[in-house]
């Protein structure tokens, strides 16, 4: 299978480098075809020069700002069978690539696959507490599947997507903006396969909005957006404050 990396970046010229060298690592020596992309999405600062210094690395830009129409524009201009997620202060651990693929050649119904966050720049307590969240939504999510058999969770930033399941739901929803993004389409990707979360596709990323925005404040605010897409179809709070440093 061709694998296509897809990230968004506006003003990530601070992250940006260091998530693309974990991607050339984990994907150092793979005998399947790989391509990296990097969405430019309106940005104003050097984000597409510090990715044009990896080779290897391709740039497309979206002027219309916003994180869902710039997943959209990666996708239309990647042709991987698999369409790996991932946000642009991400770093991936070596094996990241190996863990994904494994699921998905183990389970030919597996449609999505996603995993967590590991904040690398936030104290142990608030590390703690993120993780709480995590297995929250994480009882919820298999409750639901019990209960209705179409049980879903994706972490946005840290997800891979099969493109012809990813094509039946019609790509992604772009009239979200931020939150809610990931529950949209894990909850659309489950009408058509099979969508699982689990906890060993971790990834390495910043803390940067709970830093500047609450930790407990911004996890409750995730919860909340997370329930309302599931039960109301729309995320509950619209607008979204740029993190970018």
């Amino acid at each position: 299978m061709k694998i296509s990396f897809v990230i968004p970046a506006y003003n990530e010229e601070k992250y940006l480098g260091d998530c693309l060298r974990s991607v050339l690592q984990a994907t150092e020596g793979k005998p399947y075809p790989i391509e990296i992309v990097v969405v430019n999405n309106a940005s104003t600062d050097r984000t597409a020069e510090v990715a044009s210094q990896f080779p290897g690395v391709r740039i497309v830009d979206e002027s219309r700002k916003g994180l869902t129409r710039a997943r959209q524009k990666g996708f239309d201009s990647t042709t991987g069978d698999l369409i790996a997620n991932i946000d642009s202060d991400v770093r991936l651990p070596v094996d990241w690539l190996d863990k994904a693929l494994a699921e998905f050649e183990q389970y030919p119904e597996l449609v999505c696959l996603s995993g967590p966050f590991i904040y690398h720049d936030l104290s142990l307590a608030h590390r703690l507490i993120t993780k709480m969240f995590y297995g929250f939504g994480f009882i919820f999510y298999r409750l639901d599947r019990l209960l209705t058999r179409h049980g879903a969770m994706a972490q946005g930033g840290n997800f891979v997507v099969r493109r012809t399941s990813l094509q039946e739901i019609g790509g992604y929803n772009t009239d979200i903006a931020f939150f809610g993004e990931d529950t949209d389409i894990a909850r659309r990707m489950a009408q058509v396969g099979r969508v699982e979360f689990t906890f060993r596709l971790w990834v390495y990323t910043s803390g940067r909005r709970l830093k500047k925005q609450g930790v407990v404040r911004t996890g409750f605010k995730y919860a909340l957006n997370y329930f309302w897409v599931l039960f109301f179809r729309e995320p509950l709070h619209k607008t979204y404050t740029d993190i970018s440093s």
